[in-house]
């Protein structure tokens, strides 16, 4: 698929009515639903965001890889694929999309919110990003980077500091090259706190139903803003997962079931 010149990779579950899309965050892409995907009966979309996975990683000069940026993309993708109505599945930085939903919300039929980056006043970037938003310092990291470092690097994200499973770590490095490095670099500075904030300023205009599932473990997104999600959106409901980190459906694989349940009333 082409969209706005850039060749976007997608996995597709068949299926009749409106689609559920998942978002994926920093630094996986669509692979990262598979254990999801597997439960689910479709129809569901799960897209490669420019610069990562399977899709292209255009120049910056022929892409914007600001949160706004992706944003308008998720939005023009969604348009070539001429999905409407539909469920939006956000994790991470997944939850760029919610930025064009706040502008049609009637568009969005269900909500699921799973341990995403808050456009919510109070938040603080964690470590990581704080190296990567820094300049000189976030291109020495990017050029640092090895398997070995990423297997380190994903351990901050559980509470533990446990190692992920190899299979997830080899997920990722298998597409995390200097094009995705440095959207990720150009994503994390396009986006101060104040801007994050700014940016779900509307958010209590998405009256459809919505699940916030949160990893309590999580050292990058506290606890505290998976309750916060909850509180901004009118009609949620909040799954805690006590013994689950960033990536509670890979810690916890029983929590896939409540999130399917969810999606497919």
């Amino acid at each position: 698929m082409i969209v706005d010149g850039v060749a976007v990779f997608f996995r597709r579950l068949p299926g009749e009515g409106p689609p559920v899309v998942l978002v994926h965050g920093v630094p996986t892409h669509s692979e990262d639903w598979m254990p999801v995907l597997g439960r689910m009966r479709g129809p569901a979309i799960a897209l490669d965001l420019p610069g990562f996975g399977r899709s292209d990683r255009p120049p910056a000069s022929a892409f914007d890889y600001s949160m706004h940026g992706y944003a308008r993309f998720v939005d023009r993708f969604l348009g070539r694929m001429e999905i409407e109505e539909h469920s939006l599945v956000a994790h991470d930085w997944g939850s760029l999309a919610l930025i064009g939903a706040q502008r049609q919300p009637a568009r969005l039929r269900r909500l699921a919110i799973v341990n995403a980056l808050p456009l919510l006043p109070g938040y603080r970037w964690h470590r990581t990003a704080r190296v990567w938003r820094t300049p000189l310092l976030g291109e020495l990291s990017a050029r640092l980077w090895s398997r070995r470092a990423l297997d380190l690097g994903l351990r901050e994200s559980r509470g533990d500091w446990s190692r992920h499973d190899p299979a997830f770590v080899e997920l990722i490095w298998e597409h995390l090259d200097q094009g995705t490095l440095d959207a990720v670099l150009r994503l994390y500075r396009s986006a101060p706190e104040p801007e994050l904030a700014a940016a779900g300023a509307r958010l209590g205009e998405l009256s459809s139903p919505a699940l916030v599932v949160w990893g309590l473990r999580d050292r990058y997104l506290p606890a505290r803003f998976g309750r916060a999600w909850a509180d901004a959106l009118p009609n949620s409901e909040l799954l805690e997962l006590p013994a689950s980190g960033h990536w509670p459906w890979r810690d916890d694989p029983a929590s896939i079931e409540p999130l399917v349940r969810f999606l497919e009333p």
